[in-house]
């Protein structure tokens, strides 16, 4: 039987992600607080919707921030879907340089 590890991001990564997106973005009138961990960044979220272009600015963020690598699309699109499934890449890519 296989162990798997179970990663959980910490409230600290979530918040500090929330704020990477704002500061990427350049939104100064939403606060990181009021941002859902589990809603999509991308559809119907009453705080925050972003489109495509967003969504290249966050990768290249997040790839400067964390120095992390997200080269395939389709992939990416799972990963910044919400701030929860970034938070578990970046814990998930974050344990794996340990």
């Amino acid at each position: 039987m296989s162990e798997q590890n179970i990663i959980i991001p910490s409230k600290e990564l979530k918040l500090e992600i929330k704020k990477l997106i704002l500061e990427a973005l350049k939104i100064s009138d939403v606060n990181p607080d009021d941002i859902p961990d589990d809603a999509s960044l991308f559809e119907n979220n009453p705080v925050i919707q972003l489109d495509s272009v967003d969504a290249l600015e966050i990768v290249m963020a997040l790839q400067r921030k964390y120095n992390v690598h997200i080269d395939d699309q389709n992939i990416g699109r799972f990963i910044i879907k919400s701030v929860n499934s970034i938070a578990e890449f970046i814990a998930k890519e974050k344990a794996k340089a340990i």
